[in-house]
C-alpha cells in the first residue's frame, strides 16, 4: 500500500490545494494531509480549525485523512509509513524553493521521495494569502477557496476585524 503525505499550513485550504489533494489521492492508496502549526506564518485559523476545514472539503474521499504534526516532515512521513511527499508547484519560483526542500528531505530520509504536481492552470494564481486578502476586503472568493468553506473564511474575517 502506497501512502503519500501532503504537508502544509492550509490557512485556509484553497481550491488549488483541493486540486492537488484530489489528484494525489488518485495516484496513491492513502493520502495523509499533514497540517503544520507554523506560527511563523501567523495563521488566521487554529490547527483544529484548519483540520476541520480540510475534513469538510475532503468529505467523501475515502483514502484521504487529515492529521497534524510538528517537527520534520520526513520524521512524520516515517511515522505514518509514507513513501512519498506531495508538493504543489504554481510557478518557477515555487520550484526553486521546493527543490531545495525535496533534496534535504531526501538526504534526511532517502526512503521518502517527493512528487511534484503542477497546479492546474485555473489555480496558478491562488494562494491562502491571496484568499485571505480578498476576503478581508469583501471581494469575490469564488473559485479561490472551495465553496463549502467560503462562509468559514468570511466568518474568520469578521472575528479578526471585530477585535481590531
Amino acid at each position: 500500500m502506497r501512502t503519500a503525505l501532503y504537508p502544509g499550513t492550509f490557512d485556509p485550504v484553497t481550491s488549488g490545494h483541493l486540486d492537488i489533494i484530489k489528484r494525489a489521492a488518485g495516484v496513491c492508496d492513502k493520502l495523509i494531509i499533514g497540517v503544520l502549526p507554523n506560527s511563523a506564518k501567523h495563521p488566521w485559523f487554529s490547527v483544529d480549525e484548519r483540520i476541520e476545514l480540510l475534513e469538510k472539503v475532503t468529505k467523501g474521499m475515502p483514502n484521504v485523512y487529515v492529521e497534524t504534526f510538528d517537527g520534520l516532515t520526513v520524521d512524520f512521513g516515517r511515522k505514518i509509513g509514507a513513501s512519498v511527499i506531495v508538493r504543489g508547484l504554481r510557478a518557477i519560483t515555487d520550484f526553486e524553493y521546493e527543490l531545495q526542500i525535496a533534496q534535504i528531505n531526501h538526504k534526511l530520509n532517502p526512503e521518502i521521495d517527493t512528487i511534484f504536481f503542477t497546479t492546474s492552470q485555473e489555480y496558478s494564481y491562488v494562494s491562502s494569502s491571496i484568499a485571505k486578502e480578498i476576503a478581508l476586503y469583501g471581494g469575490d472568493i469564488s473559485g479561490i477557496v472551495p465553496e463549502s468553506i467560503r462562509d468559514d473564511l468570511f466568518r474568520k474575517v469578521k472575528e479578526r476585524t471585530k477585535n481590531k
